[in-house]
This record gives C-alpha cells, structure tokens and sequence, in this order.
C-alpha cells in the first residue's frame, strides 16, 4: 500500500502538476497587470496596520490572513527548506522565489474569488473553491466541487493532523533526549492528550474561535522564528553575500555549488518548484475557505492578504531557514532529505544545543496552528459535503486523530493526504481559469477605487 502510493504520489506531484500550477499563476500574472508586485506595497501597509488585535464578532481581515497563514506556515518552512537544499542544492532557493512570486499571484486570485462567490450562513460566511465552482460555474459543476471538498476532508486529517501531531511530539521529545530522558509511549500519550484538549476545545468554537487564537498564535510564533533567525544573519552577516551567490550560482549549476555532488540544474528546478508550492499552497485553493470569512469592503481587498500570505511564508519565512543553513557553516548532506537534523545543527553551530529547545517550540507553535487551520479547512468541507450538522462530528474525530497520531505511526494516512491534498489543485485551478475574465473585473474596479482614493487624498 505504502509503495502504491508513493508512486501515486510522484505522479500527482510530478512536472505535470507543477507545471500546471506555476502556469496558471504565470497567466495570472501577466493577465492582473503584475498585481503582485504593484499591490505589494499597499498590501504591506494594509496588513501592517492590521497587526494591532482588533475586536468585533466578525472574522477580521487579519483573522482570515491569520488562518490562513496558521495552515501555511509550519514545519515545512523549517525542515521542508533544510530538505529542498540537500536534493537540490541551493539552487532549489532561487525556484521557490520564483514559485512565490507566481504563487502571489494565484493567492490574490483565490482570496478575490471566495470573497466575491462566498455565501452567508447561520455562523457567517462560508466560501472556498466548492462556493467559487457552485457559485461561479453553476450548479452544473457541483461533482467538481464535491470532489474537492472530498479530499479536503482526507487531506485535513494526514498534512493537516497526523503529519503535524508527530512533528510536536517529535519535537517536544528531541528536547527532551538532549536533557537525558528517554522517549516513552505514555509520554507521548500525555503529549497527546493535552494537544487534543487544546485542539479539541478551539476547533468546537468554530471560525471566530479559531481566527481568534490563531491572530495571537501565528504573529508570536512566525516573529520569534524570525528573530530567531535575524540573530544568525547577524552574527554571521559578512557571509551573507556569498550565500545568495551560492543561491544564484546553484540554480543554473548545482554541480558547481555542492562540489559534484548533485547533478543537472533541472533537479534544482524541480525540487525547488515542488517545495515552494508544497510549502505555500498556491493553487490548492484550501486558503480561500479562510478568506471567504473575512469581513472587507471590496473582494480585491482580502487579495491583498493573499499576496501578503505567500510572501511572508516562501519569501521571508523559508529565505530565512535557507540563509540561516547556508550561513551556520554545517556540511550539507546532498542526495539525503535531512531536514530537521540540518535545520537543527545549523541553529546549533551558532547558538549552541540549547537551540533544540527554542526550536521544539516553534515547531509546536506552527503544528499547532496548523492543525487549527486545517481543521477549519476540513470542517468547512465537511459541512459542504454532508450539511451544517457534521461540524461538531468532524471536530471530535479531528480531536481523536491528534490523540491518536500521537502515539501510532500514521506515515500511510499522512502519504494518502498528502496525494489528495495534490489533487484539489485540479478543481481549483479549473475554476480559477474559467472564472478569470471575472477576476479580471473586480482587479480593475479595485485598482480603480485604489487610484480615486489617492486622487482625492485619502
């Protein structure tokens, strides 16, 4: 079974898909003017001012970009970078940015869409590419819709739950090696336990809940790891330009690089790619769900959130991670997935092995936010699929699966999720395509409002 779908995985997320995602956000952004990088600057200030905690019953914008970014951000940037440079060199940085910059795009257009094809229920606002094809395309398209929120709902429970539940206790138990005490079943156990009270009780609370824990989680948690980071690059800055030299240097030769050890700059690209949109889920559509709950003026102003959420993940985040590595002086194992272990010694030659401690907590931080994230993904999917009924169901089998992940080997779960979590690309970027002449108009109204705004000194 493990072995079917490892295959199935490889196909799912092999060039065809890649290059099916990285076209769509190159076509959207040749057709929405470059909306990326002239929004950028206004994204910046909008989620700058939106940093201060805000009050209200309504999911703020910032609550939304904070969900979303809860089930973006997470141990991917931390170790899923590590593993890009070991399989293809640091080359592989240079098509993460490059899938970052495309994936800004993408991500404008699918928080623009949910908002403007989004619809009002008992709890508020409900949306996501199942709302975006029903609402958009028709009701013609509904078995589009339903099988996206069908592997949603798998997808929620392995990349979402299982994949993250293990990386806490994995986490919290390396930590606890490196003062002397040995790992146990009923530690993991009680790890679980209060991982799943904690998970449990937010994920019952529903989107205001979770968008309320995640507004403190997510900002704690991505600044610390930032600072965190910044302390390497200071300590270590005269390296810093030979650092994106190696980067550049690597994505045209790796072999030139990493000494022979790595081979064409095609891997390099492929890597890079797959990791860069694995990490900032540009085309999956599943940050949209988050989007759509966000109470905003105009669509294209929640787009502007979206642009801001894929360049604090791939830009800052995981550009970070890749300096702090290529900076710390610790040989690169090449040909070898290493993630966490290189992650980890890299912090470590600078700030000693009291590192393990501070990264086990961001390590939870961002599983923990995560889970929450994605448990709002497949709550809404759930709800989608089988009616307003099955939220709370859906919420306790979540809180079960921490319980359990922390204590069983879930690879199979989280390798089947995984493979689904490739396939909503599909029914996303389908509607994303044949809604884009809309997406075109509300782009150009809200670049319009922007310009009379400006004009009247606003």
């Amino acid at each position: 079974m493990t072995n079917f779908l490892s295959s199935l995985n490889a196909i799912v997320w092999g060039a065809p898909a890649l290059i099916l995602i990285l076209g769509v956000g190159a076509y959207f952004t040749v057709r929405l003017g470059f909306v990326q990088l002239v929004l950028l600057p206004k994204a910046l200030g909008q989620f700058l001012r939106k940093l201060r905690p805000q009050r209200g019953d309504n999911v703020s914008s910032f609550q939304a970009l904070c969900t979303a970014l809860a089930a973006t951000v997470g141990t991917g940037n931390l170790v899923g970078v590590a593993g890009a440079i070991c399989l293809g060199g640091p080359g592989a940085i240079f098509w993460m940015w490059v899938c970052g910059i495309l994936g800004m795009a993408t991500k404008f257009a699918e928080a623009t869409l949910a908002v403007r094809y989004r619809v009002a229920q008992k709890e508020g606002w409900a949306g996501g590419p199942m709302y975006i094809i029903t609402q958009g395309l028709g009701q013609r398209y509904y078995p589009l819709a339903w099988s996206y929120c069908l592997f949603g709902v798998i997808a929620a429970f392995g990349v979402g739950n299982a994949a993250q539940t293990n990386a806490v206790v994995t986490g919290i138990n390396a930590m606890l090696t490196s003062f002397g005490l040995p790992e146990t079943v009923w530690g993991n156990l009680l790890i679980g336990l209060l991982l799943a009270a904690l998970i449990g009780r937010l994920l019952f609370g529903g989107a205001r809940k979770i968008g309320a824990a995640v507004q403190k989680l997510v900002p704690f948690a991505a600044g610390g790891y930032m600072l965190l980071c910044a302390g390497v690059l200071l300590l270590r800055w005269e390296a810093i330009p030979d650092a994106f030299a190696a980067i550049l240097k690597g994505a045209v030769s790796p072999r030139a690089v990493t000494g022979g050890m790595l081979g064409s700059a095609f891997q390099a690209l492929r890597i890079g790619c797959s990791r860069g949109v694995f990490t900032n889920e540009a085309g999956m559509g599943t940050a949209s769900i988050a989007h759509a709950a966000a109470e905003v003026s105009h669509p294209g102003e929640q787009g502007l959130m979206g642009i801001i959420e894929v360049f604090l993940d791939t830009i800052v985040i995981c550009t970070l991670t890749a300096l702090v590595i290529l900076l710390s002086g610790v040989p690169i194992p090449y040909g070898v997935d290493a993630g966490a272990e290189l992650t980890t010694r890299a912090f470590a030659s600078v700030y000693g092995r009291s590192t393990g401690i501070l990264l086990a907590a961001a390590l939870s931080c961002f599983a923990i936010a995560t889970i929450l994230g994605w448990g709002y993904y497949g709550v809404q999917c759930a709800q989608f699929l089988f009616g307003p009924q099955t939220g709370k169901p859906f919420a306790f089998f979540q809180t079960i699966m921490v319980l359990v992940s922390a204590v069983l080997d879930t690879g199979t779960v989280w390798l089947l999720s995984e493979t689904v979590n490739g396939l909503m690309a599909i029914p996303n970027l389908i509607a994303l395509a044949a809604l884009s002449p809309e997406l075109i108009r509300l782009t150009k109204e809200y670049k319009a409002s922007l310009k009379t705004t400006s004009d009247h000194g606003f």
